[in-house]
């Protein structure tokens, strides 16, 4: 059964208004749901039980071999895509296009914009239908799907298992079960979790008044008068599952097929590094972060947001990009004559 809930996020934002117009901004934002993000591994733990999502113990070894296997395009049947060619962490953790690009140049059947994977650990949630609890079961669907890296289970496995230098490391970290593709996933995972990109809102949440300017502030008032924290809410301003067209039909609904989960719920996408991950929706469909905004008041608000409300909440925005974890591209290991040849 569809879900219709047309007034929900306006009564939720003249709600957080009327009841919080007496704290200060930093405590406002907090009573609004919005939280800073973890400093280290046990507070994503932390997080992640919150949420309900199991997941395996954190390793820094884990992290390691996942982060050779993000990058590289031998998970792919064709030897030359990789999650970070959709997930391209110098490109805000996307990849710049409307809809994501795959094997042989397929475009996504759905016409569906890559997400971000910076924080994507936080997310209650994975793919825009919420599909995937964890970001493991995340990382095995891009692998397989043939739209995406079109690699069989079995032949990512044949791949890896291929190369001793992998071998020995899928030995040495999971022991006898060695290289098996919820390894393999799992590995992914790890890496995936240490993409925290902490910026000066968080520093602000923290306590720092000064770490946004008065512009920022301004946005960030509006952010929560207007009521978008009904969705984009908690340590990721989003991550979960919400109702889409709650007031107005989206201008774009008609670019792909995507409707959501079956009950028409979409994942919400995270606001943190925004400023870097264009194009916005599902669909990719709209470019400025100021048409964005204005379009999300009328389809989810029911309200017009105008172009200087606009304007001073993308400033808020802005205060989202965070600092990124220093990546080294890694050094993957030799093919060898077992190693299967690229399927182009």
């Amino acid at each position: 059964m569809k879900i219709k809930l047309p007034f929900i996020i306006l009564v939720c934002g003249v709600f957080y208004s009327a009841n919080l117009g007496a704290l200060s901004l930093v405590d406002e934002a907090k009573q609004s749901g919005l939280a800073s993000l973890p400093k280290n591994q046990k507070e994503v733990d932390d997080i992640l039980k919150q949420n309900g999502v199991k997941a395996s113990p954190f390793s820094i070894e884990k992290s390691e071999l996942g982060k050779k296997l993000y990058f590289d395009p031998r998970l792919s049947k064709s030897s030359i895509i990789s999650c970070n060619t959709c997930h391209n962490l110098g490109l805000g953790g996307t990849d710049g296009v409307s809809t994501a690009i795959g094997h042989r140049w397929t475009a996504n059947p759905h016409h569906l914009n890559s997400p971000t994977v910076y924080n994507s650990v936080l997310n209650t949630t994975q793919f825009w239908d919420g599909r995937a609890k964890t970001l493991a079961d995340q990382a095995k669907g891009p692998i397989e799907s043939e739209a995406e890296m079109a690699t069989p289970s079995k032949l990512a496995v044949e791949k890896i298992s291929s190369l001793p230098e992998y071998v020995e490391e899928f030995k040495k970290i999971y022991g006898k079960s060695g290289v098996n593709f919820d390894n393999i996933a799992d590995a992914i995972a790890n890496f995936e979790r240490t993409l925290i990109t902490p910026s000066r809102f968080d520093k602000f949440l923290d306590g720092d008044e000064n770490a946004l300017n008065d512009k920022e502030k301004k946005g960030l008032k509006l952010f929560l008068d207007k009521g978008c924290v009904a969705c984009h809410t908690g340590v990721n301003l989003g991550g979960s599952m919400q109702p889409f067209q709650v007031a107005a039909k989206y201008k774009f609904a008609d670019i792909g097929d995507f409707k959501g989960d079956a009950n028409g719920m979409v994942k919400t996408p995270t606001l943190r590094n925004i400023a870097e991950t264009a194009p916005y929706f599902h669909n990719g469909a709209i470019w400025s972060l100021q048409d964005a905004i204005k379009e999300m008041g009328s389809v989810q608000l029911g309200i017009k947001i105008t172009d200087q409300e606009a304007k001073s909440i993308e400033m808020f925005l802005h205060s989202l990009t965070g600092e990124k974890p220093k990546i080294t591209y890694p050094q993957f290991p030799v093919s060898t004559g077992k190693t299967p040849k690229p399927q182009l």
